[in-house]
């Protein structure tokens, strides 16, 4: 009977852990990485979860940085099952399981965020391109309305070798990912820090749209209606475009 407990409890946990959002973002990154490895390794230099320095003065994880002749890209992940749904502009995405919705933060001003970061890292590099890709599991069904690349990771391979314009020397190449690999930070701890300082971000902007203060510019926050349903935006606006579409 103990015996029996113990491997019910231990498969709990185990369904618990698998479940996860940490776990099934790790598992997409793995996988992401699986098939980048599938590129010619003597022009496209792979960077995987990496931890830079933000232009903020904070830090920032880096799923996947690929660095070749054709432009430095800058890979996010999203390990995602149901509707996903969102606009370049949009703050957040919406995420529809059923009847669930959830929000998530758009990655595509997500992975912005990493390229600043990238290029402040590397000054003197200004005129080479940085090209955001969003790549979600096949488990999502996107229904979003964008113009950067966001795509399904089965297109990944097919999506980086469509740049085939040779605008980087193999030199500058280099230079850059000696940049990037000795700007990351590998301290574990380090680590930690950068997930509970986007815990405490996130809370904090929850707080102040609960609050009806923009959390962009501190603004009042006013309903209005669009053509997609109510929503609240900006009193400043065209100032501010800061918007909070309702769950």
């Amino acid at each position: 009977m103990y015996t029996y407990l113990t491997l019910l409890g231990a498969m709990s946990i185990l369904t618990i852990i698998l479940k996860s959002p940490k776990f099934k973002g790790f598992l997409g990154e793995k996988f992401v990485s699986y098939r980048l490895n599938k590129l010619d390794n003597s022009k496209y230099f792979i960077l995987n979860d990496i931890t830079v320095p933000s232009v903020k003065g904070k830090t920032t994880q880096i799923d996947h940085i690929v660095i070749s002749e054709y432009g430095v890209f800058v890979i996010e992940t999203k390990n995602y099952n149901g509707w996903i749904l969102g606009d370049e502009r949009s703050e957040y995405w919406t995420q529809v399981i059923y009847k669930r919705k959830e929000k998530l933060y758009n990655p595509i001003r997500q992975n912005y965020g990493h390229i600043q970061a990238l290029k402040a890292l590397s000054p003197g590099f200004e005129q080479i391109p940085f090209i955001s890709i969003i790549s979600f599991s096949l488990k999502a069904d996107l229904k979003v309305n964008v113009t950067s690349e966001v795509i399904y990771s089965k297109y990944l391979i097919k999506t980086i070798e469509k740049y085939n314009e040779s605008v980087i020397s193999q030199e500058d190449v280099q230079k850059l990912l000696q940049i990037f690999q000795q700007a990351s930070l590998q301290d574990k701890k380090v680590k930690k820090e950068h997930v509970k300082a986007i815990q405490q971000e996130m809370a904090d902007k929850s707080n102040m749209v609960a609050k009806d203060e923009c959390p962009k510019c501190g603004g009042p926050l006013v309903e209005r209606r669009g053509k997609y349903g109510p929503f609240k935006g900006c009193g400043n606006y065209p100032k501010c475009r800061f918007i909070h579409k309702h769950a």
